[in-house]
């Protein structure tokens, strides 16, 4: 499986190297680091990556979460919280017949202190939490090797749908371009724009748009656009014709 695991901004070179041998135990290479806070390429990182040294070394790294899941179809956040606005987490088996059918899966994992926040969370489709006691805090490693292990290794294979889904570049077009046909219309504001968003992120998100859906649905935000804006051009040309007519004799 093509599957991605990204960490975003993760902080101590030891979890980073540890996050790589876990990939390497459930058979993932391919590791993204948005703005890392350290060298991830530091001894501690080198020797606790172990025997994954290499795919440590291969990884890349990106000043953005969206520029790290840009050819993704199918981005996986993680969280042990419940957040307003988002759909909730879902446990890792639920999950794994949506990631075996995705061409190019992402699984995204917050800071070390922190998780993933809002904005981050808003650029995955769904949410996978790893069942856990009272104390639901687990290393970034533990966290990396127990959701590959669900999605590469556990239960039965799952045969990959030949359906080609929506890469995240392509949604985030969609979404800049629905936002601005909804303050365009007046369905919403600046201010209330990224609550609205939200809901409309969740409801698209599950229907798994392909690329062909994508462009289908921006076509019609397009003649949105168009006729609001023929409407108003339409209007000022009618004003500036009242305006110019002459007086009338009576």
């Amino acid at each position: 499986m093509n599957l991605a695991v990204v960490l975003v901004s993760p902080k101590t070179p030891g979890n980073i190297g540890s996050a790589a041998r876990a990939m390497l135990n459930m058979g993932a290479a391919d590791l993204r680091l948005v703005a890392p806070r350290c060298d991830y390429l530091d001894p501690q990182s080198v020797a606790m990556a172990v025997h994954a040294a290499d795919l440590l070394r291969s990884a890349r790294v990106y000043p953005t979460l969206r520029e790290a899941l840009a050819d993704r179809d199918l981005s996986v956040g993680t969280s042990a919280r419940v957040r307003a606005d988002l759909p909730p987490g879902r446990h890792p088996a639920t999950l794994r017949p949506l990631v075996r059918a995705a061409a190019a899966p992402a699984l995204v994992f917050g800071p070390e202190e922190t998780g993933l926040i809002n904005s981050d969370l808003e650029q995955c489709q769904v949410t996978v939490r790893i069942p856990t006691g009272d104390y639901a805090s687990l290393n970034l490693a533990q966290a990396v090797l127990l959701v590959c292990y669900e999605f590469l290794q556990g239960g039965e294979d799952i045969s990959a749908s030949e359906r080609k889904t929506a890469t995240r570049e392509e949604m985030e077009a969609v979404y800049g371009h629905l936002r601005e046909t909804m303050e365009l219309i007046g369905y919403t504001d600046a201010v209330r724009a990224r609550h609205t968003l939200r809901l409309w992120r969740a409801l698209l998100d599950r229907a798994l748009m392909s690329s062909a859906e994508s462009r289908l649905y921006r076509g019609f935000l397009r003649q949105v656009h168009w006729k609001v804006q023929d409407a108003a051009r339409r209007g000022r040309d009618a004003l500036q014709a009242g305006q110019a007519e002459p007086p009338s004799d009576g």
